[in-house]
């Protein structure tokens, strides 16, 4: 989960609210369950899908209500965090504490609504990214590691909601987006790398803006690649890609890897952030293209 997020001074209860959840990140994770149930429906249930939507924001948006109360103090030290609600006074920890709690409640409510399976990762998910991840990020960079599960677990939630199982699909999904966290938040740690030192934050695998860091973010962008491909091979189930599609998809990968082979050639803080959004068109271009060649296919 990422951690790039606007901040403004402005006390609205909804701008409160939406900052509070990190809107716009929660909303891009949401993407992530939707296009995964719209992967994994047989028949298009309304419901399910209006449940999936609520419940996982309320789940995604708990988690970064509860990240900002464990890291207040730390956030009043990085410029582009310090306008949030918490360290500038908009907001209590109490009235905080109590969203947390009742965005949790109610997500967990309308996840087991739609299945066991689908409230038992979701929990998982904030359990992981609130109790694990977070308090790891100032002690090892293998923070990014474990904040790498919480932040796979929505693309294969929503498949998991829309068929009730976790088989082979649903682990694909979970792989892809698995190692697709690594280049994309080594990058956003790489641009941010001075910001994150005022907090002590550990977010680059050697610690440093090296070649080894830049060697490791071109790996996993070729992984990330090779495992979105998977699927056009016909070994993962129901879960397959038509030929025009994994063509596609390799368009984009050779796009997403040059990106990172450029932040090794030019190692700056303009390459990293221009890979960071190179990576979030991928993640999202891609899922549009699962989506739509499912649908097409048909």
């Amino acid at each position: 989960m990422s951690d790039l997020v606007a901040t403004s001074s402005s006390s609205s209860p909804w701008v409160l609210f939406k900052e509070i959840t990190k809107f716009r990140l929660s909303v891009s994770v949401l993407f992530s369950s939707l296009a995964g149930y719209a992967l994994g429906a047989e028949q298009w249930q309304l419901t399910t899908f209006l449940l999936l939507a609520l419940g996982g924001y309320c789940m995604v948006g708990a988690s970064n209500v509860f990240n900002q109360i464990i890291e207040k103090d730390l956030d009043a030290l990085m410029d582009r965090t310090r306008r949030r609600p918490l360290p500038a006074g908009l907001m209590s920890l109490s009235q905080a504490l109590w969203l947390g709690v009742i965005l949790t409640l109610i997500g967990l409510t309308v996840l087991y609504m739609i299945n066991p399976k689908t409230a038992m990762f979701g929990a998982i998910s904030i359990f992981m990214y609130v109790s694990l991840y977070t308090p790891l990020k100032t002690k090892t960079s293998l923070s990014v590691f474990v904040g790498a599960f919480p932040g796979a677990i929505p693309f294969m939630l929503g498949w998991v909601a829309a068929t009730g199982s976790f088989g082979i699909e649903s682990g694909t999904l979970f792989m892809i987006q698995f190692f697709w966290q690594f280049p994309h938040f080594w990058a956003i740690g790489w641009f941010l790398y001075s910001d994150y030192q005022k907090a002590g934050f550990f977010m680059l695998p050697t610690g440093k803006r090296d070649k080894g860091t830049a060697t490791q973010i071109v790996l996993y962008s070729i992984w990330t690649v090779l495992a979105s491909l998977i699927p056009a091979f016909h070994v993962t189930g129901t879960l397959e890609l038509s030929l025009p599609a994994a063509l596609l998809i390799g368009l984009l990968g050779l796009w997403f890897i040059w990106a990172a082979i450029r932040l090794y050639r030019n190692p700056s803080e303009t390459v990293a952030r221009r890979l960071m959004l190179v990576s979030v068109s991928y993640i999202t271009l891609l899922q549009i293209i699962f989506v739509a060649d499912k649908f097409l296919s048909l």
